[in-house]
């Protein structure tokens, strides 16, 4: 038997304790570095941590690339594949994660209570699937909710909507943050209405929108919130309200895991609603029922409204634009670039973007690829699309007369960062991420004309006591 390295057995020791702390990049730093000196198993074992913080941080392709490698070399190591099938099931690969778990039930030998019950909630994941597939109807989508068949109580206290949708005004929208703010829920009927206009918008609108900053005027970008509505209100409060004179553009994820999505996504829609030059938004890759069945956003729904109000999220959400072009220099899109050369903005504008999500193509890329520091491309550590390099980014920017990528996608220290020569920037808006990860948010702002970033920081604020993923049955123990 080959005796530990006691320098590894240190680092790794290190790497639990930044683990325990929820410091998961550090923890991967910690782990990398262990595995480097370790011997034998104990290497494998490093491997092990390090793909769990790896799925901690949302990098499930690169957590599997570490299963696979510890299972190379034992392919009785239980926890590879237990940490694979966590990962694929976070993908909502529901067959993958199924067959992973499996193994390790027979390695087992069907002793393990924990890995019985993720069998268990598998096999009911893709139980409902089946079903689902099994009385899908082409039109369904397209039926409406009848709002004269629902009725408003005599009691009820917050906004209201007694004529049509112009009573949507900016008062209208703040009484809502307000009714929000105390933990009230908008009626079923003026959500259903609401959400019934903001899909006829969203669905006139191209896939990537071209938008002319007016000279002068301050435009913003947020990324990511997340179901963090009372972070949404600190911008809000920050920076002003959306109006004429401060418009918003919000780069997709604006639900899944924060359990307030309902209340971030209803306060952008009925923004969107009371005027559209003053609330822009495009898709990101928790704008989708498979992620909205992992991470929150289903569960959250039908617990506030119904299944009905669901499928209707669902169908709006495949109308959301792809993309912005700002004043022809800017591009904000989710996630990143392409996994081939030649991508044009009038190719983007042909997509049919009404639809799930995609698990490849330039669709799937827009919305799941990262940029990273290496030129090229490379494999995703999400498992999902690419990773691209800064002379991507260059050559993508430079064919389309386009001088500057903003993306979102991915939780950042300082709530943005800036990489390839100051030409990509990535931003996200959800400070504190998941109530763990100590993170600040930040927001950008353009003037019309210059059109140079100013970047705007924030921390998380208090918020009511209810824990991310609330209404998420039960899947975020595989985190």
């Amino acid at each position: 038997m080959i005796p530990n390295s006691p320098e590894a057995e240190k680092l790794k020791e290190l790497g639990n304790e930044q683990f325990k702390l929820s410091n998961f990049q550090r923890a991967i730093e910690f782990y990398t570095a262990a595995a480097e000196k370790a011997n034998g198993n104990q290497r494998l074992v490093c491997l092990s941590n390090r793909a769990f913080a790896h799925i901690k941080m949302e990098n499930y392709g690169l957590a599997i690339i570490d299963a696979d490698e510890i299972l190379k070399e034992d392919s009785g190591f239980i926890k590879a594949y237990y940490r694979k099938g966590s990962a694929y099931l976070l993908l909502g690969k529901f067959d993958d994660a199924r067959k992973e778990f499996k193994r390790a039930d027979t390695l087992t030998q069907g002793k393990d209570a924990d890995i019985q019950a993720k069998l268990k909630q598998i096999k009911q994941a893709i139980y409902e699937r089946e079903f689902a597939k099994s009385i899908e109807r082409p039109d369904e989508a397209s039926e409406p909710i009848d709002i004269k068949d629902i009725f408003v109580e005599q009691g009820y206290d917050g906004p209201r909507i007694d004529n049509d949708i112009s009573e949507v005004t900016p008062e209208w929208c703040e009484k809502l943050m307000n009714h929000y703010k105390d933990q009230k829920k908008l009626h079923k009927k003026y959500a259903v209405m609401l959400l019934q206009k903001v899909g006829e918008i969203l669905k006139s609108q191209q896939n990537v929108v071209e938008y002319d900053v007016p000279k002068d005027l301050e435009f913003t970008v947020c990324g990511d919130t997340h179901g963090q509505f009372f972070d949404l209100l600190n911008i809000f409060k920050i920076n002003g309200n959306p109006s004429v004179n401060r418009p918003y553009l919000f780069n997709g994820d604006f639900v899944d895991r924060g359990s307030w999505s309902v209340e971030v996504i209803m306060t952008l829609f009925a923004w969107k609603v009371c005027n559209p030059e003053i609330m822009h938004l495009t898709r990101g890759n928790h704008e989708s029922r498979n992620m909205n069945k992992l991470y929150g956003f289903e569960g959250e729904v039908k617990h506030k409204y119904d299944d009905k109000v669901y499928e209707l999220f669902q169908t709006v959400f495949n109308y959301l634009p792809l993309a912005y072009t700002l004043s022809k220099q800017v591009m904000v899109v989710h996630g990143g670039l392409f996994s081939n050369d030649g991508v044009t903005i009038s190719e983007l504008q042909k997509l049919n973007r009404f639809r799930e999500i995609p698990e490849g193509g330039p669709m799937a890329d827009m919305l799941w690829s990262d940029p990273i520091k290496q030129n090229g491309r490379h494999p995703s550590k999400r498992g999902i699309s690419i990773s691209f390099g800064p002379d991507v980014a260059h050559k993508f920017l430079n064919e389309n007369g386009l001088s500057l990528l903003v993306r979102s996608h991915e939780m950042k220290d300082q709530g943005y960062e800036v990489e390839a020569d100051g030409r990509v920037i990535t931003i996200f808006s959800a400070p504190n991420y998941c109530d763990q990860m100590k993170n600040k948010g930040a927001f950008i702002i353009f003037r019309g004309g210059e059109m140079k970033p100013k970047f705007i920081q924030f921390d998380a604020v208090e918020h009511p006591k209810l824990p991310p993923m609330a209404y998420a049955r039960n899947y975020g123990m595989f985190m």
